[in-house]
């Protein structure tokens, strides 16, 4: 990795936007920012707050008429600094609401936060299943704007059975968000007919996959991979280093444009899901990557959208609520009742608080795209689901009635 690249993805990027003070008699709105803006996700947090400021920089510092104060915390990507720092910004900064924490542990962690000080938590990003599955009774002043770990992947396990694999190896990073996306590629897959032979588990934050590469059993028609922050980089690095050409199936984080521009024509040919792709073809999301390359010198990642599309969702309920804020309770309704045209696609809110969305299966192409005179790696979108579900097509009662994805759920019936 070269020392730019450690720089960019390893380094301290502390990223404050700051509202301006409401003047005497104006509605003000504070609003606290949980991201990993030191560390080895500090990219990731910047990309994150970078979305929202955007956002909000494009409305004039104002959201649905209120002035906006907005509080950025860092919590490095550890879920008990974020618990602190959730509690700062109630407590101390007397926020109406926090927003963010990255990994599916910190949405575990500050939801409960939300219920002890009765204030709303947006999760923009941290895709924990079971927040607005089996476990959303116990957070009322919780409602997600992104997604959740599972939801992408149940598609890109029917496309994968659709293109005719039949036997595939899963390698994901060993915490929460790795077994509930492994989990809903293993239950699609399998569910139409494919097999999953082996599961490996690579701790979070691995760099060296020389262990784990000569494991993998040859047998396997294809590779599903689930990799977050620098894992992503080093993966199909040292996968094609090592001779397999097998392909790759990467759930969404994978290959996310935060890592595109660092890697290199490897991952070209490489499929992955998620709900945003910078390449959507549409006058909406084409806007939204011309103005925030323009204004960052980079193309938007999924970070960026789904904290751009947040504060866009908040500016909506806000006029809903007549630019005065009305109380966690009414404002989740509002928010609920609310169906967005994003640069992800149309958006809307199922009765569990998660959003309904399109799924994008995506193709990692080097191409130019929207007059950029340079060819660059892209998300070619090359199949869409639209309207997709955090339940799929299970239905919800039966969806809910099976455990949460863990580590041994889907249990591997097929490894050898």
């Amino acid at each position: 990795m070269t020392s730019t690249l450690q720089k960019v993805l390893l380094g301290g990027c502390l990223a404050l936007g700051l509202g301006l003070t409401a003047p005497a008699g104006a509605e003000e709105l504070r609003i606290g920012f949980i991201a990993p803006t030191t560390g080895i996700f500090a990219q990731v947090g910047k990309d994150m707050v970078d979305g929202f400021q955007l956002y909000l920089d494009e409305h004039g510092g104002k959201l649905g008429g209120a002035d906006v104060k907005f509080i950025v915390e860092d919590d490095q990507g550890k879920p008990d600094t974020g618990v602190t720092k959730a509690k700062k910004l109630i407590l101390q900064d007397k926020v109406q609401m926090f927003i963010g924490g990255l990994l599916a542990s910190s949405g575990y962690a500050l939801a409960p936060v939300s219920t002890a000080e009765k204030t709303l938590y947006i999760s923009s990003v941290a895709a924990a299943d079971d927040l607005t599955q089996r476990q959303l009774s116990k957070y009322p002043y919780f409602i997600r704007t992104s997604w959740s770990s599972s939801q992408p992947h149940h598609a890109l396990g029917q496309w994968a059975c659709d293109q005719g694999y039949k036997k595939v190896v899963s390698i994901a990073a060993d915490y929460a968000f790795g077994y509930e996306v492994q989990g809903g590629f293993q239950k699609a897959f399998e569910d139409c007919g494919g097999k999953v032979i082996q599961k490996i588990w690579p701790p979070l934050g691995t760099k060296d996959f020389g262990p784990y590469i000569p494991t993998i059993k040859a047998d396997a028609d294809a590779i599903f991979s689930l990799m977050v922050g620098p894992m992503a980089l080093q993966f199909p690095k040292q996968l094609r280093g090592a001779g397999i050409k097998k392909p790759i199936l990467g759930g969404g984080t994978s290959y996310d444009e935060f890592a595109l521009p660092f890697m290199g024509d490897e991952v070209v040919g490489d499929v992955s899901a998620l709900h945003y792709s910078a390449a959507i073809d549409t006058p909406k999301n084409q806007a939204f990557v011309k103005a925030y390359r323009t204004k960052y010198g980079k193309v938007p990642s999924y970070y960026s959208e789904n904290n751009y599309t947040t504060a866009q969702w908040i500016d909506e309920a806000m006029k809903k609520a007549g630019g005065k804020w009305p109380g966690p309770e009414a404002f989740i309704k509002h928010m609920a009742s609310i169906k967005l045209d994003t640069p992800r696609g149309p958006v809307s809110m199922d009765d569990m608080r998660n959003p309904i969305e399109n799924i994008y299966i995506k193709k990692v192409e080097k191409k130019q795209l929207f007059g950029y005179e340079k060819a660059e790696l892209w998300n070619t979108v090359i199949k869409t689901y639209p309207n997709v579900s955090q339940f799929w097509t299970y239905g919800k009662e039966k969806f809910l009635a099976q455990p949460v994805y863990d580590r041994d759920f889907p249990p591997c019936k097929f490894c050898e």
